[in-house]
This record gives structure tokens, sequence and C-alpha cells, in this order.
């Protein structure tokens, strides 16, 4: 029976209900739509849960990999977050708990099964190949792929001054694009010059979004481990620069920090290797997704003898599910037509730190990371969402 840990949520108590939210506090119109349009129902008809007060300026900060679970865990590192943390929220990242998809929900307010960034890589229908939605190679059009409009041009549209803060290579590339377009960008490589920037921008109009990206913390985790000294080194930068971050804002700026996923340990010893696995990998044409999440796309008319040998073989360390259970579970919320296709065939969730990889396909770069992420725990689907509330509250 599928009884994950943490099934991933889509309303308010989720990462898709902060940019609504925080939109809202700006006084920015709901949106119109029929019914049927999918783009105009993200801030309609949602529980109220996320109830920021109103600001004329906000800014947004997302810390990449800096999970509710890590963060109340490693507090000792962060005094600054810590005295945020009584009145934060645990939000739910989402299913697939990885940066591609999350950006996608983040940004447009919607589930992957809608906005179509279902996973780290997935199927490009028609084309027989993966799309790496991270990096986006040889992608297709991203305002294709993902059409719907996000809360930036939403914003944007309603006259807010809205700017976009990170590195420069996230200027214009795909997943940008895709799940993050709308007002300008700012580009900035430390921390220190974000902040700065940010500072910066929404001193500049009386009615402003800021958004800083900030991906250190899950390098660092990646290539050391979450539970490392490192990590905890990088909260402790992380910490400081916040904390002159709200230092600095104007009375009537509300600050906001979350993340889009977290994170945790998995041993290489208790890896399954998939290029040393004939069992395991017969049948199987792509295997998307990443090693905590796998999406499996199968050769024509494997998919019930697949299913079955994964689910004898990791069932005890992993939930293996058909695409059809997957999205009957709401894993990924609303799936539309367009979107289906992309799902693997089987969907494999990693239980507690196992990871299953391919050293056929994988870079030995990703072959030896150590913090993984994109299933179904709590340490790598909750995230917070701490809040600083402007100084003056204001009526819109």
């Amino acid at each position: 029976m599928f009884d994950p840990t943490m099934l991933p949520t889509y309303d308010d108590a989720g990462l898709a209900g902060v940019l609504p939210a925080v939109v809202r506090s700006l006084g920015v119109a709901e949106p119109e739509g029929d019914g049927n349009d999918m783009a105009g129902r993200d801030m309609a008809g949602r529980r109220n849960v996320l109830d920021l007060l109103p600001a004329r300026r906000a800014v947004v900060v997302l810390i990449d990999g800096l999970g509710y679970d890590l963060l109340r865990q490693r507090s000792g590192h962060a005094p600054f977050l810590r005295g945020l943390l009584p009145a934060a929220y645990r939000l739910s990242a989402g299913f697939p708990s990885t940066t591609a998809t999350s950006m996608g929900t983040f940004g447009t307010g919607l589930p992957p099964g809608t906005h179509g960034l279902v996973g780290y890589e997935v199927l490009l229908p028609g084309e027989d190949r993966l799309l790496n939605e991270l990096s986006w190679e040889n992608g297709p059009d991203p305002r294709v792929w993902q059409p719907s409009q996000t809360l930036f041009e939403r914003a944007v549209a309603d006259g807010v001054a809205v700017t976009r803060i990170g590195p420069g290579f996230f200027d214009g590339s795909g997943l940008t694009e895709a799940a993050l377009r709308g007002g300008a960008f700012k580009a900035a490589r430390s921390l220190d010059a974000r902040v700065d920037s940010a500072l910066v921008a929404v001193r500049a109009s009386k009615r402003a979004l800021v958004y800083v990206y900030w991906g250190e913390l899950d390098k660092v985790g990646h290539v050391h481990g979450c539970q490392s000294w490192e990590w905890g080194d990088e909260l402790e930068l992380i910490d400081r620069a916040l904390a002159r971050l709200v230092a600095g804002v104007p009375s009537d700026t509300s600050v906001q920090v979350t993340a889009d996923h977290g994170m945790v340990d998995a041993p290489h010893a208790l890896r399954i290797d998939l290029a040393h696995d004939a069992e395991l990998a017969r049948d199987i044409r792509h295997v998307g997704g990443e090693a905590r999440s796998l999406q499996l796309y199968c050769e024509p008319g494997a998919i019930d003898d697949v299913l079955a040998t994964w689910r004898e073989r990791v069932d005890a360390r992993a939930w293996v599910l058909s695409r059809d259970e997957a999205v009957g579970h709401g894993l990924f919320g609303a799936v539309s037509e367009r979107v289906l296709p992309r799902i693997g065939d089987v969907i494999v969730a990693m239980r507690d730190n196992f990871a299953i990889v391919d050293s056929r396909t994988a870079r030995p770069k990703l072959l030896a990371l150590v913090g993984l992420h994109g299933s179904l725990t709590p340490g790598e689907v909750a995230i917070p969402l701490l809040q600083v509330p402007a100084r003056d509250i204001v009526s819109l």
C-alpha cells in the first residue's frame, strides 16, 4: 500500500502558495479566469493559509536546499533565522522535490502536472530523448513548454516593479524563461552582492517585488552532505547576509525567505547502480528523474513487467508506482493532457536514505554527490517560509 511520509500539497500550504500570497500582500489584483483557464486559477479558490500582512514592497529570498527540518536541526549556525522559526510556516515543496520542478511551482503558483516541469530529466514526447529541465540543453521553446503566466508577469501587469537577482547565466536561460519570467533581471555573483542589489532595487520604486536566489547551500550539501561542517558554515554566511538585508530594507517592505526543497545524505554503500543490475535495467528505454526520484520510460508493452520486477526488488526501500497511480495519488497535482506524456511510465520514489543511480549515462560528478533530494520524505519535501513583516503596516 502506498503510504508516503509526506504527500505534497499545491494550495497555500505549499510552495505553490508563496508568490500568490506575496503579490496579494502587495495589492495585486486577483486573476480573471473562466474556470477552464489554468493560468487564471492559481490564486482563486485556495485556502488562505498564508496570512501575509499588506506591504508596499516585498523581497522574497529563495535559498536552494534549505529544508525546514535541516534548518531546525542546524539552527545553531543561524541565530537570525532561528529567531524567525517560532512564527515560520512549514510548507510542502511538491513532487519531485527538485529545483526545476519547484521553480515552476514557485514561479507560476501551479502544480507540476499543470506547469509541466515534472522532473530533473523528463521525456520529450515525440523525440525519444530526455530533456534536462535544469540545464535546458537542446530544449524546446520554454514559453511553449510552460505557457502559463508567471506571478512575476502578473505583478508587472499590475504596476509592480519586479526585479529578479541571481547569477548572470540565469538571465534568459530555458528554466528562467519557463518558470520565472517577468520584470527585470539583475546579475550578481556573491551573496553580499545580491543583497546589495536587492536593497538598491527595492528602494528604487514605491511599489516593488524583488526576488533573490542563492544556490550555494544546495551545492555544498550535494558535495559534502547536508550534515557536514561545510553545510553549517554556508548557513552561517546566509544567516548574516539575510540579517543585513532585513536591517536595510525600507520600513514598508516585507521580507520572506523560503526554499525549493530539502536534502538527505545518501551513503554510496546503500545505492544500486543500474549499470550493474541487468534485472532492474531490463526493458527500460530511458532512465529519467534523478537518483532519489526515478522516472522510468519503458519499452513498448513492458510496463507491467517492469513494475512487477521493481516492486519485488526495491519495494522495502522505495515507493514504486505506475504513472496512473502517481497521478491518482496527486503527486503531481492536477495533470493536463499536454503534460501527461512527459511523466515516466513507472515512478520510483526512495524511502529513508536509499538511492538508485545509472553510471551508464550519469556524469561521474553526479555519481559522486553525497546529499540528494527528489523524493517524498519530510527531509526533502518540507520547506520553511520565514517572514519579517513590514515595520510600517500599510492599507492597500
